[in-house]
Order: structure tokens, then C-alpha cells, then sequence
């Protein structure tokens, strides 16, 4: 089986940090220069792996201000 991309290695990494809690609905998530720094990646890798978290409903964005763990429904 084919590695991951590294986009869908850190959404999965940020998914699981928001199903086990450690990210909580309404917790900023860290910008994506920090990101890019933490997990060595660059800015289309982190800003693909966002994409998918906003699609898949965990994630929303605020223009201007950042990106948020969604509440839960």
C-alpha cells in the first residue's frame, strides 16, 4: 500500500487531536506557518490538509482571525 501524502498524514494527525479532545470545539488552530514549522510541510501541504478537515464539517474558518475547531452537532 502507497504511503499517505503528507496533506492527508496531518489531517489525519488534526483529526485525531480533535476526536480525542486535545483540540476542543472552538480552539484556534495553530496558523499555518506554525504548522508548516511543527510538522516540516509546506504551505499547500497544510493548506490541503485544512481543506479536507473544513469539508469533512470539523473545521471552520474566520476570515481574517483563523481557523477553529467546529462544535460538534
Amino acid at each position: 500500500m502507497p504511503a499517505k501524502p503528507k496533506w492527508e498524514r496531518l489531517a489525519d494527525h488534526l483529526r485525531a487531536q480533535i476526536e480525542s479532545g486535545e483540540l476542543a470545539p472552538g480552539d484556534k488552530l495553530p496558523s499555518t506557518k506554525e504548522l508548516c514549522e511543527q510538522h516540516d510541510v509546506s504551505a499547500i501541504t497544510v493548506h490541503q490538509a485544512i481543506f479536507k478537515l473544513r469539508n469533512d464539517g470539523l473545521i471552520e474558518g474566520v476570515q481574517g482571525v483563523g481557523v477553529f475547531v467546529a462544535e460538534r452537532t
